[in-house]
């Protein structure tokens, strides 16, 4: 497939597949989840399943909207709508989970349930973050700017893998990759650095597959050429990194929020690690954030 450069081409490519995957939203109560779900239907991008009381299920008016696309499940509260929402992707009725107006620990709380969850044992949870940024000609993926504070070389790793099998999903068929730091120089005094040494290595050996690894690098280096060669520093991922990975979730919430703020640009983010991915968006997120969440959530579970 060819490479997909926004999120327009992406809700394309989705709405021309046979199948679309089912949604289990956790209390779709508030406007913005909604809105984002009735346009991901109207798109045929999604089908849904409402999961929450009945009476605030009933009152966004989508199952009668999409007759055939949209079911409901009686929930108690939002801690037993989060669990039903959790089981029905269990056990295989849906393949995306996104979070509504419920708690985020009690969704989270019924993700890692280790009986009743869908996070496998010995698995990593992370989160990873797609943005269209104007006057940039492709998306840049970025990570992990929700739940890992400080990732071990191990985490990293794993990190890097889980964020790969998105890329590639994206028609980008050599990831490169731009190991985040602020400068170039590699110093003890900050483990990371030397982290990534040991992961420009191993990449170099095909240890995570067809791709090429960098670092470390500021962000400007890994999106910018000119930086890189008035820096005098050569890689195939200068200027053209599709995949940040940031040193710690300090630094990537930062970023997140300032593209987002100060570009305007156009953001999306999932869970990675769990049977199906996870929508898991923030309370101050856009209707369209969401929706574009949706949509990436739609081709990361497509096998």
């Amino acid at each position: 497939m060819s490479q997909i450069k926004n999120f327009k081409e992406l809700t394309s490519h989705l709405s021309s597949m046979k199948e679309c995957p089912t949604v289990a939203v956790a209390c779709p109560y508030d406007e913005e989840t909604c809105e984002a779900v009735s346009r991901a239907l109207a798109d045929g991008l999604i089908k849904a399943v409402l999961v929450g009381e009945k009476d605030k299920t009933a009152a966004s008016g989508l199952e009668k909207r999409f007759p055939g696309l949209v079911t409901s499940v009686d929930a108690s509260d939002s801690r037993d709508a989060a669990a039903k929402a959790v089981a029905l992707v269990k056990a295989g009725e849906a393949s995306i989970l996104m979070k509504g107006l419920v708690n985020t620990d009690d969704l989270l709380r019924a993700v890692l349930n280790k009986e009743d969850g869908i996070l496998p044992a010995g698995t990593l949870l992370t989160h990873i973050t797609v943005s269209e940024i104007p006057e940039m000609d492709h998306l840049l993926f970025f990570s992990d700017v929700a739940v890992i504070p400080y990732p071990t070389l191990e985490q990293r790793e794993r990190m890097i893998e889980l964020d790969l099998t998105i890329v590639r999903k994206f028609g980008v068929s050599r990831p490169k990759v731009a190991l985040i730091h602020f400068t170039e120089k590699v110093n003890p005094k900050f483990p990371n650095s030397v982290d990534y040494q040991t992961i420009v290595e191993r990449a170099s050996q095909g240890a995570y597959g067809e791709m090429v690894a960098a670092g470390p690098m500021d962000v400007k280096t890994a999106v910018d050429l000119h930086s890189a060669q008035v820096k005098g520093i050569e890689s195939e991922v200068c200027g053209n990194a599709d995949l940040l990975i940031f040193p710690n979730i300090e630094s990537g919430n930062t970023f997140y929020k300032t593209l987002s703020y100060f570009t305007k640009a156009k953001m999306a983010g999932i869970l990675l690690g769990p049977s199906a991915p996870v929508v898991l968006p923030s309370r101050s997120d856009s209707a369209d954030s969401k929706y574009n969440s949706l949509a990436l959530a739609a081709i990361a579970s497509d096998h």
